[in-house]
Parts: C-alpha cells; structure tokens; sequence
C-alpha cells in the first residue's frame, strides 16, 4: 500500500490545484491552514460544516486535497486487486467536498465510463470541486454532478449505485448521523469504501463501520482477509497503512514543510454485494529486514494477527520478502489491471 514515489500523473488533482491560492492573502490562507490542522487533530467541533468560505475550501484543497487523494487511490487499489473485472457504472461521493476521492475513482477506472456525484454540505467546497474538474481529464469528472445535501440522517441513496465512497468524513459527524450514513450506504449500493485517518479513533470509526457492512450482508474484501471480527484489541493497537504524497511547492508553501514528499497514513475497509475473494493475508506493520531473514507482520485469514519469517534459505520468497511493502498482500499477487 506504500506507493512508489512516482511523479503525479494528469489523472491526478496537482496541476488543476496548481492556481489555487493565486490572490488569496497569505495570511489568510495561513489562517484558514491553522484551523484545519486544528480540526484534523481533533480540537474543534465536528458535528458541522468544517469548511465556512472560499479560503477555508481554497486552503482545505491546498492542504490536504494531494494527501486524500493518494489514501483514496491506495484503499481503491487495494479493492481492485480483489474484485479485477468489476467497474462502477455509477459513483456516489458522499462528503465529497472538492472531490478528492472523486479523481482517484477516476484515476482507479480512467475508461469506465461512469457518472459521479458529489454530496457535500458545503456550498463552497462543491463551487471549488466543480472548478477543478473542469480542468480534468477524465470525462466522468468533467461531467460529475456537485449537489449540496445534507450528510446524516435522512440522506438517501439511489437504490443499485454502484460504488459509495466516504472519504475523511465520519469524523466530522455525530455518533448518529455516521450510522446513518454507513447504514445508508450499505443499503443503496453494490461496493462501498470508507477510508478515515489512520489514527487510533479513525480506526475505531472504521472498525465500527465495518460491522454495520458485515451486519447489512456486504462481503469485506480489504484490507481485511476474512469476515470475522477484528483481532486487534481496541485501545492496544490500530490498523492503519501509509502512502506517499508527492508534495508540489503549492504544497509545501500551504504546509510550511521541506521535504518533497510526506506519508498520509490512513485506515479504511472496502465491502460488496457481490463474489470476489478476499485476500490470503495482509502485511499489517512495516517490515522488518534483518540479516538473513525478514520478519512479517500479518492479519491471516484464520489465525488472525501473527508475525512469520522468511529466510534467505525461502529464495525466491525471501526476495518477494525484501521487497514487500507495508499494506500488501502476502504472497505477492499479481497486480490489478490498469
């Protein structure tokens, strides 16, 4: 799930983001930042719209739009590895806000030919979506339908949606209206991923979310390898996985960093209506590469979490070892089709 550090690519947002902040005062651009980052460490309320204006979306876009993006990419990719010859017809992104999660659907099945719609509460976040997806190259963004709709109780769903994403917004919801929603969406839709920070209360909304897919009948086909009950003892550990965001100068100026780069880490559980396998087992901590050996952190489909070690003597496994990254499958499959 760690990604290659490779150069973004026209299906990603980077360039239309290029402009953004053009004419809006650094200082209140720093300002709008501040609170954010503020909100996405939990300090501010989360039972309303986080995004009030033009600079907050404008800096909301610059500050994490790159990050969600490549979360949403990664959890999606993950998903296809297991369900191969499925694409959506139809894409429902509920909180969508500027469409983050809505370019990495495109970028995932860029010759689907599906229709999106965004869902968001925030008048300013969906102005500034449809903005940039005009700038796309995908036509299903270019002709995605930006709604505003309240996200909670009382959203309804068209019924046989293909695909539901919820991206970065549970959290942002009260403890009801986040069990209307993945309610909802299990109900309207054929496969649904729900992709949150991968903090210990992220997972815990994902872990709670992952119950109520089970309960409505959907199959979990990642990351989890198996339909049981999570094994991770809540408050003991977390699953999450990471990503690599290729950070553009926009990017770094927004953040005030100096590395080209920076690890979104991030919890999500993927669920369908429909056949597909889930995988063997996942890499479920970063390996660990000792003389000799490599030792394996793993959520199995039986057993659970448990630790395996491959040695030199394996050959060709112990090499597949060395290179296996935080988030994969194990064994190594083959990839999904581009």
């Amino acid at each position: 799930m760690h990604a290659p550090d490779a150069a973004p690519t026209d299906e990603t947002p980077h360039t239309a983001l290029a402009g953004l902040l053009d004419g809006l005062p650094p200082r209140q651009a720093a300002q709008a930042v501040d609170r954010l980052i503020g909100h996405y460490r939990g300090r501010t309320p989360t039972d309303a719209p986080v995004l009030r204006d033009r600079s907050d979306v404008a800096a909301y876009a610059a500050y994490r739009m790159p990050a969600t993006f490549e979360a949403v990419r990664a959890a999606l990719d993950a998903f296809r590895a297991r369900t191969p010859e499925w694409a959506p017809a139809t894409h429902i992104d509920i909180g969508g806000g500027t469409g983050a999660a809505s370019w990495a659907v495109a970028a995932a099945w860029p010759r689907a030919g599906h229709t999106t719609t965004v869902l968001d509460w925030a008048e300013p976040a969906l102005d500034l979506g449809r903005e940039l997806a005009r700038q796309a190259p995908s036509e299903a963004l270019r002709t995605a339908r930006w709604q505003r709709r309240a996200i909670g109780a009382g959203l309804a769903l068209p019924d046989g949606t293909d695909l539901v994403t919820v991206s970065y917004v549970l959290g942002e919801l009260t403890e009801a209206d986040r069990h209307a929603v993945v309610t909802e969406a299990a109900r309207a839709a054929r496969a649904v991923v729900l992709i949150e920070p991968g903090t210990p209360d992220g997972y815990l909304r994902i872990r709670e979310a992952r119950d109520r897919l089970l309960a409505a009948g959907l199959r979990i086909v990642a990351p989890c390898p198996h339909g049981a009950s999570c094994p991770i003892e809540p408050g003991a550990d977390w699953c999450h996985f990471a990503t690599r965001v290729r950070r553009s100068s926009l990017h770094r100026r927004v953040k005030g960093g100096s590395l080209p780069y920076e690890d979104e880490k991030f919890s999500y559980v993927a669920a369908v209506r429909f056949d597909a396998t889930p995988a063997g087992a996942r890499v479920v901590r970063r390996p660990q590469i000792r003389k000799g050996q490599v030792l394996l952190d793993l959520c199995g489909p039986e057993e659970g979490l448990g630790r395996t070690t491959v040695t030199k003597r394996q050959g060709p496994l112990y090499r597949a070892a060395r290179d296996v990254a935080w988030g994969d499958v194990w064994p190594p499959e083959e990839e999904p089709p581009s």
